[in-house]
């Protein structure tokens, strides 16, 4: 089976490029092939517009919380909002989001979903730090015209599969908190390559077997990243192998899913 990880960003450029990693999946080993580096979003559409059969898990937030969308008005349902946010510039959605928290009181101004809470990800209104809230403006819409299937959330051909990833949940799984990654160069550090390196043999050696149903081949020089972007599309890769493991039981989406939230992929995320 072809699996694609991809970690996403919400303004790729040369660099700082959407990631992906293009496997394939043989029983329980998952061979990595290649890695592709796209510094627009046309490569990513195309990505999407592939024939199938494939599975990719993709790192951004395929939604927002129902409390969310619900207090700001938008339509109820996920392609609803989705088609009703596609429809705004990049600074309008921000305007939105910022006005929301505004009058809003301390530790409610900004919403997780369910299934945040159960991974230890952070909302999907962020806007800054890590802008999530803009990962889900410009990846979100794309998923919904491109007619892919988000099991549990969007009905598309059934042969092209997108799953929402979070490599994070997956490296605390490997080494615990230990830092593995940062994009200043200034704050990067020897104990976090080591890191990268132990999460890279740790896939190699089987350690996700049990839990994930995978062993990873790949080359030792996934870690040089000191950013972690090709390390991560490779733990974005292996939680959609896991996925598709699970494609008789809803692709292991939970049975307390919210639609209209989402979910993500990853059998540490129970709730």
């Amino acid at each position: 089976m072809k699996i694609f990880g991809i970690d996403f960003t919400s303004a790729p450029a040369p660099r700082k490029p959407i990631t992906c990693v293009y496997a394939e999946l043989s029983g329980d080993d998952l061979h990595v092939r290649r890695v592709d580096r796209w510094t627009s979003f046309a490569s990513f559409e195309a990505a999407l517009a592939q024939s199938g059969p494939w599975i990719a898990g993709i790192d951004f937030p395929f939604g927002q919380s129902s409390k969310f969308i619900e207090n700001i008005g938008w339509p109820s349902d996920w392609p609803g909002y989705v088609r009703h946010v596609s429809r705004m510039s990049r600074s309008e959605f921000r305007e939105q989001l910022d006005a929301y928290r505004k009058h809003r009181a301390p530790g409610d101004k900004e919403h997780r979903r369910s299934t945040d809470v159960a991974a230890g990800s952070i909302s999907p209104q962020k806007l800054f730090g890590v802008p999530v809230g803009l990962m889900f403006f410009e990846g979100a819409p794309r998923l919904l015209e491109s007619a892919v299937t988000v099991p549990g959330v969007l009905k598309g051909d059934s042969e092209r599969i997108v799953v929402e990833a979070y490599p994070g949940i997956l490296a605390r799984h490997l080494i615990g908190r230990q830092s593995y990654k940062n994009d200043n160069r200034k704050k990067q550090t020897d104990e976090q390559k080591d890191a990268r390196n132990t999460i890279v043999h740790r896939l190699q050696v089987g350690n996700l077997l049990v839990s994930h149903g995978v062993r990873v081949h790949v080359n030792d020089d996934i870690a040089d990243d000191p950013g972690a972007d090709d390390l991560d599309a490779l733990l974005c890769a292996v939680q959609a192998a896991w996925a598709w493991h699970k494609r008789e039981e809803r692709f292991g989406a939970p049975l307390a899913l919210d639609p209209n939230e989402g979910w993500i992929a990853d059998p540490m995320v129970v709730y």
